[in-house]
């Protein structure tokens, strides 16, 4: 015989209180919220993060430019980690201007590069080095993480408020029990209350 009917909460029922009917509707929401809402919520993420990203990416490629460098002496004498998980010096490279003008900078090179080896190095208008500008798959690993980040927390919001919602369920539930039980115990025990 089974005692536990589906949905027994949503039924009429004397032994129905008011916090398993607030826990019911609870369960209901969440599961929509955790469905519906949260993947929502990343989507709109995502989309905000990948126009931020793109925006990013065209005023890097607006401001940055690329010229081959001939190296011509290194001024580190440990490698640094670049992007993509490539070993790096700081080396002197120098080159030439379209208009003819030789010039000359630090930037960074990869770390088998040797004295006169050719290489492409990045610089800003203002002739700093700078790192490349950010590429289409940067743009989407940044998309992808905020967008993974934003329904991760709106699943961590929503399960914190059910866990919410529940305690003080669970506590309205106790303090009925204790209501009822002072008024039932009299009649059991035959003392006078």
């Amino acid at each position: 015989m089974r005692t536990r009917l589906p949905g027994w909460r949503w039924r009429r029922s004397p032994l129905r209180r008011r916090s398993d009917v607030v826990e019911a509707w609870t369960v209901l929401v969440v599961a929509v919220l955790v469905l519906v809402g949260a993947p929502l919520a990343g989507a709109v993420a995502a989309m905000w993060a990948h126009d931020e990203a793109r925006s990013v990416a065209a005023e890097q490629r607006a401001e940055r430019h690329r010229v081959r460098a001939e190296v011509i002496g290194t001024t580190d004498r440990l490698p640094s980690m670049q992007a993509g998980g490539q070993r790096a010096y700081r080396a002197t490279v120098r080159w030439t201007e379209p208009d003819g003008t030789r010039r000359t900078a630090t930037t960074r090179v990869p770390a088998d590069t040797g004295r006169g080896d050719t290489v492409d190095a990045w610089f800003d208008d203002r002739g700093r080095a700078v790192l490349p500008p950010v590429d289409g798959s940067a743009v989407w690993q940044h998309t992808l993480t905020i967008g993974t980040c934003a329904t991760g927390g709106a699943v961590l919001v929503v399960l914190f408020g059910h866990a919410l919602v529940r305690k003080v369920a669970e506590r309205h539930r106790m303090a009925e029990w204790e209501r009822a039980w002072a008024r039932t115990e009299p009649e059991w025990t035959h003392r006078r209350g």
